[in-house]
Protein backbone atom coordinates (compact mmCIF):
# COMPACT_ATOMS: atom_id res chain seq x y z
CA UNK A 1 0.00 0.00 0.00
CA UNK A 2 3.04 2.25 0.17
CA UNK A 3 4.47 4.27 3.03
CA UNK A 4 1.60 6.78 3.13
CA UNK A 5 -1.00 4.07 3.69
CA UNK A 6 1.09 1.50 5.55
CA UNK A 7 -0.71 -0.95 7.79
CA UNK A 8 -0.70 -0.20 11.52
CA UNK A 9 -2.46 -3.44 12.45
CA UNK A 10 -3.05 -6.58 10.39
CA UNK A 11 -5.09 -9.68 11.20
CA UNK A 12 -4.09 -12.69 9.08
CA UNK A 13 -6.52 -15.59 9.49
CA UNK A 14 -7.01 -14.80 13.17
CA UNK A 15 -9.31 -16.98 15.28
CA UNK A 16 -9.94 -17.05 19.02
CA UNK A 17 -11.74 -19.98 20.59
CA UNK A 18 -13.08 -20.32 24.11
CA UNK A 19 -13.78 -24.02 24.40
CA UNK A 20 -16.28 -24.85 21.65
CA UNK A 21 -17.13 -21.16 21.11
CA UNK A 22 -15.34 -19.44 18.24
CA UNK A 23 -15.44 -15.79 19.34
CA UNK A 24 -13.30 -14.68 16.39
CA UNK A 25 -13.48 -16.76 13.26
CA UNK A 26 -10.69 -16.56 10.65
CA UNK A 27 -10.61 -12.75 10.49
CA UNK A 28 -8.48 -10.97 7.89
CA UNK A 29 -8.28 -7.23 8.50
CA UNK A 30 -5.97 -4.32 7.75
CA UNK A 31 -6.05 -1.06 9.69
CA UNK A 32 -4.12 1.81 8.12
CA UNK A 33 -1.65 3.99 10.01
CA UNK A 34 -3.21 7.22 11.27
CA UNK A 35 -6.86 6.38 10.68
CA UNK A 36 -9.82 6.39 13.04
CA UNK A 37 -11.03 2.83 12.64
CA UNK A 38 -14.19 1.51 14.30
CA UNK A 39 -15.16 -2.08 15.04
CA UNK A 40 -18.95 -2.10 15.06
CA UNK A 41 -21.29 -4.92 15.97
CA UNK A 42 -23.77 -6.31 18.49
CA UNK A 43 -22.79 -7.97 21.76
CA UNK A 44 -20.99 -11.24 21.15
CA UNK A 45 -19.97 -10.36 17.59
CA UNK A 46 -16.23 -10.58 18.29
CA UNK A 47 -15.28 -6.89 18.14
CA UNK A 48 -14.09 -6.58 21.75
CA UNK A 49 -12.18 -9.86 21.53
CA UNK A 50 -10.38 -8.47 18.47
CA UNK A 51 -9.46 -5.35 20.44
CA UNK A 52 -8.14 -7.49 23.30
CA UNK A 53 -6.12 -9.52 20.82
CA UNK A 54 -4.47 -6.33 19.54
CA UNK A 55 -3.77 -5.20 23.11
CA UNK A 56 -2.32 -8.57 24.09
CA UNK A 57 -4.96 -9.36 26.70
CA UNK A 58 -5.95 -12.39 24.61
CA UNK A 59 -3.83 -14.62 22.39
CA UNK A 60 -5.08 -15.96 19.05
CA UNK A 61 -5.90 -19.64 18.76
CA UNK A 62 -4.82 -19.41 15.11
CA UNK A 63 -3.40 -16.80 12.76
CA UNK A 64 -1.11 -13.81 13.15
CA UNK A 65 -1.47 -10.24 14.44
CA UNK A 66 1.02 -7.76 13.02
CA UNK A 67 1.79 -4.34 14.49
CA UNK A 68 3.57 -2.24 11.87
CA UNK A 69 4.76 -5.43 10.20
CA UNK A 70 6.03 -7.15 13.37
CA UNK A 71 4.28 -10.30 14.60
CA UNK A 72 3.03 -9.54 18.13
CA UNK A 73 0.75 -12.56 18.47
CA UNK A 74 2.71 -13.95 21.42
CA UNK A 75 4.09 -10.72 22.87
CA UNK A 76 2.96 -9.49 26.32
CA UNK A 77 0.76 -6.36 26.50
CA UNK A 78 3.46 -4.21 28.11
CA UNK A 79 5.85 -4.96 25.23
CA UNK A 80 3.42 -3.67 22.59
CA UNK A 81 3.37 -0.03 21.59
CA UNK A 82 -0.37 0.28 22.25
CA UNK A 83 -2.51 1.70 25.05
CA UNK A 84 -6.14 1.09 25.96
CA UNK A 85 -8.92 3.39 27.18
CA UNK A 86 -11.71 1.49 28.96
CA UNK A 87 -15.36 2.33 29.51
CA UNK A 88 -14.96 2.42 33.30
CA UNK A 89 -11.97 4.85 33.11
CA UNK A 90 -9.87 2.74 35.58
CA UNK A 91 -8.48 5.83 37.32
CA UNK A 92 -6.78 5.63 40.71
CA UNK A 93 -9.25 7.34 43.10
CA UNK A 94 -6.59 8.35 45.66
CA UNK A 95 -4.42 10.11 43.07
CA UNK A 96 -4.77 13.57 41.60
CA UNK A 97 -5.36 14.07 37.89
CA UNK A 98 -1.67 14.94 37.44
CA UNK A 99 -0.56 11.76 39.21
CA UNK A 100 -3.04 9.60 37.30
CA UNK A 101 -1.88 10.90 33.94
CA UNK A 102 1.79 10.65 34.84
CA UNK A 103 1.63 7.23 36.49
CA UNK A 104 2.74 5.25 33.46
CA UNK A 105 5.67 7.56 32.86
CA UNK A 106 6.72 7.25 36.50
CA UNK A 107 6.62 3.44 36.30
CA UNK A 108 8.83 3.65 33.21
CA UNK A 109 11.17 5.95 35.17
CA UNK A 110 10.90 8.89 32.82
CA UNK A 111 12.80 11.88 34.24
CA UNK A 112 10.69 14.24 36.35
CA UNK A 113 11.16 17.28 34.08
CA UNK A 114 10.15 15.37 30.96
CA UNK A 115 7.30 13.70 32.85
CA UNK A 116 5.93 17.09 33.93
CA UNK A 117 6.14 18.46 30.40
CA UNK A 118 4.42 15.48 28.83
CA UNK A 119 1.64 15.42 31.44
CA UNK A 120 1.00 19.13 30.89
CA UNK A 121 0.86 18.58 27.12
CA UNK A 122 -1.55 15.66 27.49
CA UNK A 123 -3.90 17.64 29.77
CA UNK A 124 -3.81 20.57 27.35
CA UNK A 125 -4.73 18.22 24.52
CA UNK A 126 -7.89 17.12 26.35
CA UNK A 127 -8.55 20.67 27.63
CA UNK A 128 -8.08 19.93 31.32
CA UNK A 129 -5.06 22.15 32.04
CA UNK A 130 -6.57 23.60 35.22
CA UNK A 131 -7.78 20.29 36.69
CA UNK A 132 -4.46 18.73 37.64
CA UNK A 133 -4.89 19.03 41.42
CA UNK A 134 -8.35 17.44 41.51
CA UNK A 135 -9.20 13.86 42.41
CA UNK A 136 -11.36 11.71 40.09
CA UNK A 137 -14.31 12.03 42.51
CA UNK A 138 -14.29 15.79 41.89
CA UNK A 139 -14.75 15.38 38.13
CA UNK A 140 -17.76 14.80 35.90
CA UNK A 141 -18.04 11.63 33.83
CA UNK A 142 -16.84 13.43 30.72
CA UNK A 143 -13.87 14.90 32.56
CA UNK A 144 -12.89 11.49 33.96
CA UNK A 145 -13.02 10.09 30.44
CA UNK A 146 -10.71 12.87 29.25
CA UNK A 147 -8.25 12.08 32.06
CA UNK A 148 -8.25 8.42 31.02
CA UNK A 149 -7.60 9.51 27.46
CA UNK A 150 -4.73 11.81 28.53
CA UNK A 151 -3.21 8.99 30.59
CA UNK A 152 -3.21 6.73 27.54
CA UNK A 153 -1.86 9.36 25.15
CA UNK A 154 0.92 10.59 27.44
CA UNK A 155 2.82 7.36 26.72
CA UNK A 156 2.77 8.22 23.00
CA UNK A 157 1.59 4.84 21.74
CA UNK A 158 1.52 4.05 18.04
CA UNK A 159 -2.01 2.67 18.39
CA UNK A 160 -4.71 3.69 20.85
CA UNK A 161 -7.44 1.15 21.62
CA UNK A 162 -10.79 2.45 22.85
CA UNK A 163 -13.17 -0.13 24.32
CA UNK A 164 -16.65 1.47 24.23
CA UNK A 165 -15.24 4.49 26.14
CA UNK A 166 -18.39 6.60 25.84
CA UNK A 167 -20.87 3.96 26.96
CA UNK A 168 -21.26 5.31 30.51
CA UNK A 169 -22.00 8.90 29.41
CA UNK A 170 -25.41 10.46 28.84
CA UNK A 171 -26.52 11.20 25.28
CA UNK A 172 -25.54 14.88 25.10
CA UNK A 173 -22.15 14.32 26.70
CA UNK A 174 -21.55 11.30 24.50
CA UNK A 175 -22.19 13.40 21.39
CA UNK A 176 -19.82 16.10 22.64
CA UNK A 177 -17.12 13.52 23.33
CA UNK A 178 -17.52 12.06 19.84
CA UNK A 179 -16.48 15.43 18.41
CA UNK A 180 -13.66 15.75 20.95
CA UNK A 181 -12.27 12.29 20.25
CA UNK A 182 -12.13 12.97 16.54
CA UNK A 183 -10.44 16.33 17.14
CA UNK A 184 -7.84 14.74 19.41
CA UNK A 185 -7.18 11.95 16.94
CA UNK A 186 -6.56 14.46 14.17
CA UNK A 187 -4.20 16.47 16.38
CA UNK A 188 -2.07 13.56 17.58
CA UNK A 189 -2.22 11.75 14.23
CA UNK A 190 -1.97 8.23 15.66
CA UNK A 191 -4.15 5.23 14.88
CA UNK A 192 -7.35 5.03 16.94
CA UNK A 193 -9.20 1.70 17.03
CA UNK A 194 -12.64 2.22 18.52
CA UNK A 195 -15.03 -0.54 19.59
CA UNK A 196 -18.74 0.26 19.78
CA UNK A 197 -22.18 -1.26 19.32
CA UNK A 198 -23.59 2.21 18.54
CA UNK A 199 -23.81 2.68 14.78
CA UNK A 200 -24.26 6.46 15.11
CA UNK A 201 -20.92 6.71 16.95
CA UNK A 202 -19.20 4.67 14.28
CA UNK A 203 -20.71 6.67 11.42
CA UNK A 204 -19.91 9.99 13.12
CA UNK A 205 -16.25 9.48 13.93
CA UNK A 206 -14.73 6.84 11.70
CA UNK A 207 -12.57 6.98 8.62
CA UNK A 208 -13.50 3.34 8.08
CA UNK A 209 -15.75 0.83 9.82
CA UNK A 210 -15.56 -2.95 10.15
CA UNK A 211 -18.99 -4.47 10.81
CA UNK A 212 -18.77 -7.66 12.89
CA UNK A 213 -21.28 -10.49 13.10
CA UNK A 214 -20.84 -13.87 14.82
CA UNK A 215 -17.05 -13.59 14.96
CA UNK A 216 -16.61 -12.58 11.34
CA UNK A 217 -16.18 -9.30 9.50
CA UNK A 218 -19.22 -8.74 7.29
CA UNK A 219 -18.01 -5.55 5.63
CA UNK A 220 -15.22 -2.97 5.81
CA UNK A 221 -15.53 0.48 4.30
CA UNK A 222 -15.98 4.21 4.73
CA UNK A 223 -19.12 5.18 6.70
CA UNK A 224 -20.99 6.33 3.58
CA UNK A 225 -20.12 3.13 1.71
CA UNK A 226 -21.23 0.88 4.55
CA UNK A 227 -24.46 2.83 4.99
CA UNK A 228 -25.35 3.32 1.34
CA UNK A 229 -24.00 0.04 -0.05
CA UNK A 230 -24.43 -2.69 2.58
CA UNK A 231 -22.91 -5.97 1.45
CA UNK A 232 -25.35 -8.20 3.31
CA UNK A 233 -28.78 -8.20 4.86
CA UNK A 234 -27.18 -8.13 8.31
CA UNK A 235 -25.22 -4.94 7.56
CA UNK A 236 -28.28 -3.29 6.01
CA UNK A 237 -30.30 -3.97 9.14
CA UNK A 238 -27.63 -3.24 11.75
CA UNK A 239 -26.12 -0.04 10.35
CA UNK A 240 -29.16 2.20 10.59
CA UNK A 241 -32.69 1.14 9.69
CA UNK A 242 -33.22 -0.46 6.32
CA UNK A 243 -36.16 -1.93 4.45
CA UNK A 244 -35.21 -5.27 2.93
CA UNK A 245 -37.56 -6.32 0.14
CA UNK A 246 -37.24 -9.75 -1.46
CA UNK A 247 -38.94 -12.59 -3.30
CA UNK A 248 -42.58 -11.88 -4.33
CA UNK A 249 -42.49 -8.44 -2.70
CA UNK A 250 -39.44 -7.43 -4.76
CA UNK A 251 -41.07 -8.87 -7.87
CA UNK A 252 -44.16 -6.70 -7.32
CA UNK A 253 -42.08 -3.53 -6.90
CA UNK A 254 -39.24 -3.83 -9.42
CA UNK A 255 -40.22 -6.83 -11.54
CA UNK A 256 -37.45 -9.07 -10.19
CA UNK A 257 -37.35 -11.42 -7.19
CA UNK A 258 -33.76 -10.40 -6.38
CA UNK A 259 -33.62 -8.82 -2.88
CA UNK A 260 -32.91 -5.14 -2.46
CA UNK A 261 -32.88 -2.66 0.36
CA UNK A 262 -33.99 0.95 0.57
CA UNK A 263 -33.32 3.34 3.44
CA UNK A 264 -36.34 4.90 5.20
CA UNK A 265 -35.24 8.49 4.45
CA UNK A 266 -35.22 7.77 0.69
CA UNK A 267 -38.98 7.18 0.73
CA UNK A 268 -41.71 9.81 0.42
CA UNK A 269 -45.33 9.13 1.38
CA UNK A 270 -48.11 10.48 -0.84
CA UNK A 271 -51.63 10.34 0.43
CA UNK A 272 -54.45 8.94 -1.67
CA UNK A 273 -57.16 11.43 -2.61
CA UNK A 274 -60.25 9.29 -2.32
CA UNK A 275 -59.61 6.16 -4.37
CA UNK A 276 -57.25 7.86 -6.81
CA UNK A 277 -53.59 6.86 -6.34
CA UNK A 278 -50.92 9.56 -6.61
CA UNK A 279 -49.00 9.69 -9.88
CA UNK A 280 -45.51 8.23 -10.00
CA UNK A 281 -42.63 9.09 -12.34
CA UNK A 282 -41.28 6.31 -14.53
CA UNK A 283 -37.95 6.75 -12.73
CA UNK A 284 -39.51 5.96 -9.35
CA UNK A 285 -40.46 2.80 -7.51
CA UNK A 286 -43.62 2.67 -5.45
CA UNK A 287 -45.69 0.51 -3.14
CA UNK A 288 -49.27 1.15 -2.07
CA UNK A 289 -50.39 0.45 1.45
CA UNK A 290 -51.87 1.66 4.74
CA UNK A 291 -50.12 3.53 7.54
CA UNK A 292 -50.23 1.31 10.63
CA UNK A 293 -48.15 3.40 13.02
CA UNK A 294 -46.88 6.98 13.33
CA UNK A 295 -44.10 7.97 15.77
CA UNK A 296 -43.26 11.64 16.28
CA UNK A 297 -39.49 12.09 16.91
CA UNK A 298 -39.20 15.87 17.04
CA UNK A 299 -37.20 16.70 13.91
CA UNK A 300 -38.58 13.61 12.18
CA UNK A 301 -41.66 11.42 12.02
CA UNK A 302 -41.38 7.67 11.52
CA UNK A 303 -44.14 5.76 9.75
CA UNK A 304 -44.80 2.05 9.47
CA UNK A 305 -46.58 1.25 6.22
CA UNK A 306 -48.19 -2.12 5.60
CA UNK A 307 -47.87 -2.61 1.86
CA UNK A 308 -50.57 -4.35 -0.16
CA UNK A 309 -47.92 -6.72 -1.54
CA UNK A 310 -47.41 -8.25 1.91
CA UNK A 311 -44.37 -6.50 3.37
CA UNK A 312 -43.75 -3.61 5.75
CA UNK A 313 -41.91 -0.37 5.01
CA UNK A 314 -40.40 1.97 7.57
CA UNK A 315 -40.44 5.57 6.33
CA UNK A 316 -38.72 8.54 7.97
CA UNK A 317 -39.63 12.08 6.93
CA UNK A 318 -38.31 15.41 8.16
CA UNK A 319 -40.81 17.63 9.96
CA UNK A 320 -40.82 20.96 8.12
CA UNK A 321 -42.41 23.13 10.77
CA UNK A 322 -39.85 25.89 10.08
CA UNK A 323 -41.31 26.43 6.62
CA UNK A 324 -44.79 26.77 8.04
CA UNK A 325 -45.98 23.49 6.58
CA UNK A 326 -47.18 22.45 10.02
CA UNK A 327 -47.69 18.89 11.22
CA UNK A 328 -48.14 16.09 8.73
CA UNK A 329 -51.64 15.28 7.48
CA UNK A 330 -50.76 11.61 7.15
CA UNK A 331 -51.98 9.66 10.15
CA UNK A 332 -52.63 6.13 11.24
CA UNK A 333 -55.04 4.36 8.89
CA UNK A 334 -54.31 6.62 5.89
CA UNK A 335 -53.99 4.98 2.51
CA UNK A 336 -50.73 6.04 0.91
CA UNK A 337 -48.32 5.41 -1.91
CA UNK A 338 -44.70 5.07 -0.81
CA UNK A 339 -42.41 6.45 -3.54
CA UNK A 340 -38.63 6.39 -3.89
CA UNK A 341 -36.10 6.82 -6.73
CA UNK A 342 -35.34 3.58 -8.53
CA UNK A 343 -31.60 4.32 -8.37
CA UNK A 344 -31.83 3.95 -4.58
CA UNK A 345 -32.39 0.25 -5.23
CA UNK A 346 -29.52 -0.05 -7.63
CA UNK A 347 -27.19 1.81 -5.32
CA UNK A 348 -28.09 -0.42 -2.39
CA UNK A 349 -28.66 -3.82 -3.96
CA UNK A 350 -27.35 -6.43 -1.53
CA UNK A 351 -26.26 -10.01 -1.51
CA UNK A 352 -28.29 -12.41 0.60
CA UNK A 353 -26.56 -13.69 3.73
CA UNK A 354 -24.90 -17.04 3.26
Amino acid sequence: MGDVARAAVEFIGVSRRFGSVRAVDAVDLEIVDGEFFSMLGPSGSGKTTCLRLIGGFERPSAGQILLYGADVSRIAPYDRDVNTVFQDYALFPHMTVLDNVGYGLKVRRVARAERTQRVDEALALVRLESFGARKPSQLSGGQRQRVALARALVNRPKVLLLDEPLGALDLKLRQEMQVELKRIQREVGITFIFVTHDQEEALTMSDRIAVFNAGRVEQVGAPADVYEHPSSEFVAGFVGISNVVNADAALSVVGSPEPFTVRPEKIVLRRYEGVTPPEVSQNDCSADGVVRDVVYLGAQTRYLVEADAGFDLVVVQQNQTVTGAGPTTIGRGCRVRAVWPSDANRDMTIKGDS
